[in-house]
């Protein structure tokens, strides 16, 4: 697909997993072979006139959820975690980092990943009350 002047057009990604955005902004945009996912919480997939609640209280079911959430919009793309570049880890609380590793080491170790592991930047941020992670993740594919 390309735009007017013969360029690859950005394409906004919405898996059937999410809800339209609460702002101006994409659940994740391709432009070319580049996919940026915008940072992904631990909700729950979406259903249609609810609104958005963290899959549960624990930092493990909200990471996997949030993982998941990811790899809705990378495969949304076309892409697979192999394509994936950069993630960018956001943690409330230093203590759960940690926890927070095992949990990504072990799901990377099940995604089977044929190509080197992403690069990673892990920092602490404050998320709206009940939420305790996000990531977001920058794909190159092909």
């Amino acid at each position: 697909m390309s735009d007017n002047n013969g360029t690859a057009a950005k394409v906004a990604l919405t898996p059937a997993t999410h809800t339209t955005p609460p702002a101006k902004f994409s659940h994740g945009v391709k432009k070319g072979n580049i996919l940026q996912v915008a940072g992904q919480v631990g909700f729950r997939p979406a259903k249609e006139g609810e609104p958005p609640t963290p899959v549960g209280p624990t930092l493990r079911e909200q990471t996997l959820q949030t993982f998941a959430n990811v790899k809705a919009i990378l495969e949304e793309g076309g892409a697979t975690w192999d394509d994936v570049m950069m993630l960018r880890v956001y943690l409330t609380d230093v203590d759960h980092f940690a926890e927070m590793n095992e949990i990504y080491n072990q799901y990377f170790e099940e995604q089977q990943l044929t190509a080197p592991p992403a690069a990673r930047t892990t920092v602490y941020v404050g998320l709206p009350k009940g939420l305790l992670i996000e990531i977001d993740a920058l794909a190159v594919l092909g």
